[in-house]
């Protein structure tokens, strides 16, 4: 099993910037590619930025260009930098992280991190 703790979310000012952290511990040798989702209230939880094992990334438009994906897989851990915040990032922030056993794929989350931009 893997097991996901998020940490570094906060209350920022909007065109601020944060770090997420997504430590991982467990069975992290069975992890490839891990991401970053937020769900803001009402709405449905979409992905923000994937990284695959290899380092390869991909985000959604809405952050392009602001915020970077990054992971140190010897310290099991997923980062998430995040400029110029906006009031429209606000959300709860889950790391995500995909691993295989035994030929079987498994979908692990962590409990999530408040986000929160004021105007």
């Amino acid at each position: 099993q893997v097991q996901l703790v998020e940490s570094g979310g906060g209350l920022v000012q909007a065109g601020g910037s944060l770090t997420l952290s997504c430590a991982a511990s467990g069975s992290t040798f069975s992890i490839n590619g891990m991401g970053w989702y937020r769900q803001a209230p009402g709405k449905q939880r979409d992905l923000v930025a994937a990284i695959s094992r290899a380092g390869g990334t991909n985000y959604s438009d809405s952050v392009k260009g602001r915020f970077s994906i990054s992971r140190d897989n010897a310290k099991s851990t997923l980062y998430l930098q995040m400029n110029s915040l906006k009031p429209e990032d606000t959300a709860v922030y889950f790391c995500k992280a995909d691993s295989e056993r035994w030929g079987i794929a498994f979908a692990h989350w962590g409990q999530g991190t408040q986000v929160t931009v004021s105007s």
